[in-house]
């Protein structure tokens, strides 16, 4: 039916599932019939009905009317699945574990590097998914000009990121899960013409990306010959437990103008860029959330002292000019 009238597969299981069970409430089809009800409100009274069989008897037409008309079809469906616990348990409890099967996530690869999700979860993961995005999706300070798309997309990376930085997922051949890029001093620098920066994967990325990992990275020094390794030296980090420990006692939050992202969901940056030769003692470390520090990279934002603290400056806007294509003239 989907195919032939060219409609969705959802609307068009609602279509046979109204013309199979209106037969079974006769008052519903009448209120649809006279307009006292919508179609939608119909829909949903008779997948309930669908859904309990024989127990439909419990149904109080009348009543289901009312609510039609009084609730809309989010708070309606809400009390359709109050009724089926009400009325068959075992059968809502059977569709929660049928629903709990249909549980995916797809990740992939687009040919340019950006990754799609695509998932499908069950109402309790799903709420507890949410939950936490929407905690760390609020907008961070006036200048946060990012959608609430955008914002949702940077809170899933973030928490990934403080979930790997904090240590407690399992580990992969006795290593933590991290993400290794190998580049050259010269690449670290961005210095033009120097080799491109890459994920494991291969994927090539942004030398600012690169500088901003490396700012509370685990480095290793790696000396090839031709293409055969010769030496591997010891993992190091750029910023030390007890110097990271001695910014936590000097900040409560992120420094960024008006964030109020906890210190513990931070990472340190160098005010003067660590792979510009930047040291890594306290004056030149400031606490940046994934958003701010971002910015600071990538975003080409600047942060300077001035007086005891710090000031961030915004790149410049470049307001493009409209181009005139010859022979034509502005529309008045």
């Amino acid at each position: 039916m989907a195919n032939q009238c060219q409609m969705s597969k959802t609307t068009a299981a609602d279509r046979l599932c109204v013309g199979d069970q209106l037969s079974n409430l006769p008052k519903i089809a009448e209120a649809l019939s006279s307009g006292q009800i919508g179609y939608q409100a119909t829909a949903v009274i008779c997948h309930l009905s669908e859904q309990v069989g024989e127990k439909r008897e419990y149904i109080d037409e009348n009543d289901w009317i009312g609510f039609a008309q009084r609730f809309s079809i989010k708070d309606l469906r809400y009390l359709t699945y109050e009724a089926r616990v009400l009325w068959d348990v075992e059968g809502f409890e059977g569709k929660v574990e049928q629903d709990y099967e249909l549980r995916s996530l797809d990740i992939s690869q687009t040919s340019g590097g950006i990754y799609r999700l695509d998932a499908w979860l069950d109402p309790a993961g799903g709420a507890a998914f949410k939950t936490a995005i929407d905690s760390l999706s609020q907008p961070l300070g006036a200048h946060d000009r990012r959608t609430a798309k955008q914002r949702r997309a940077d809170a899933l990376v973030e928490a990934m990121h403080h979930a790997m930085g904090a240590g407690t997922l399992p580990r992969r051949n006795g290593v933590r899960p991290h993400i290794s890029i190998s580049t050259t001093i010269e690449g670290l620098k961005g210095e033009l013409g120097a080799a491109a920066s890459k994920l494991e994967s291969g994927m090539p990325i942004s030398s600012k990306t690169v500088q901003r990992l490396a700012c509370d990275g685990a480095l290793h020094r790696i000396l090839k010959a031709g293409s055969v390794v010769v030496d591997v030296g010891r993992a190091t980090r750029s910023v030390s437990p007890s110097q990271w420990r001695a910014l936590k006692a000097r900040h409560s939050s992120c420094a960024g103008p008006g964030c109020d992202r906890p210190v513990n969901m931070t990472s340190p940056h160098h005010l003067e860029f660590w792979a510009h030769g930047g040291r890594s003692d306290l004056p030149n470390l400031l606490p940046l959330c994934y958003y701010h520090h971002r910015l600071v990279h990538e975003g080409r934002w600047q942060v300077i002292r001035a007086g005891e603290g710090v000031k961030f400056i915004p790149p410049e806007r470049v307001i493009p000019r409209r181009v005139r294509g010859p022979g034509r003239r502005w529309a008045a």
